[in-house]
């Protein structure tokens, strides 16, 4: 899916909430085209989409689907429906951008919650990550300083966790990766009415 001469790699940011709309400014400051969708008429948003910048399309969720990497910026407890609307998502990488708090870990099987919307998703590859920070700090310029603004990464599946990676370079971040959802991942999932350690830390990195 990495871009080449006959491939470039589409995007799109599913919530278009504080998140996805933070989310959509870091793709506008770098003149990436995203497309973004709600299950709502995309006609409901076009204006805040057109006033983040001319990159930000508004499409229908069956539209947006049909992109190669995509945010999952819904709240959680929305993301199976979101599922619903492939019958499976072979070869896409899903950025679960969610957080479960409050919801009980019984709820979630004992599981990390990025497990189980990767089972929601099936044949996605799924990488847990850009959920630790609020949206206020999300939608900021990544360069602090002389430094880049940190953005955690996990997954099982470290192909797509390098892919993601490299997509948060190339939006003006510093990607840091904790390693498998059930390791490190879990530094940045909630879990009933606890946050992961690393939720909420604004760090960056000045190397």
């Amino acid at each position: 899916m990495s871009t080449s001469e006959n491939k470039v790699t589409k995007y799109a940011i599913i919530g278009f909430g504080n998140i996805g709309q933070a989310l959509a400014k870091s793709f506008a400051r770098k003149g990436i085209e995203v497309s973004v969708a709600t299950t709502r008429n995309p006609e409901s948003f076009t204006s805040e989409a057109a006033a983040i910048g001319t990159t930000i399309i508004p499409k229908t969720l069956a539209e947006a689907v049909k992109a190669d990497i995509l945010f999952l910026a819904v709240r959680f407890e929305s993301h199976a429906d979101v599922a619903k609307a492939l019958p499976n998502w072979d070869g896409k990488i899903i950025v679960d951008v969610t957080n479960a708090y409050g919801i009980p870990p019984e709820k979630l099987g004992g599981q990390p919650s990025a497990k189980v919307v990767a089972h929601a998703f099936t044949g996605a590859r799924l990488v847990k990550g850009f959920n630790h920070l609020v949206a206020a700090v999300l939608a900021q310029e990544p360069a602090v300083h002389g430094g880049r603004r940190v953005v955690f990464l996990a997954s099982d599946d470290e192909g797509a966790a390098a892919e993601i990676g490299a997509l948060a370079e190339k939006l003006g971040f510093s990607p840091l990766q904790l390693g498998g959802l059930s390791e490190g991942g879990l530094l940045v999932q909630a879990r009933g009415k606890s946050w992961g350690r690393l939720i909420f830390q604004d760090l960056v990195n000045f190397a």
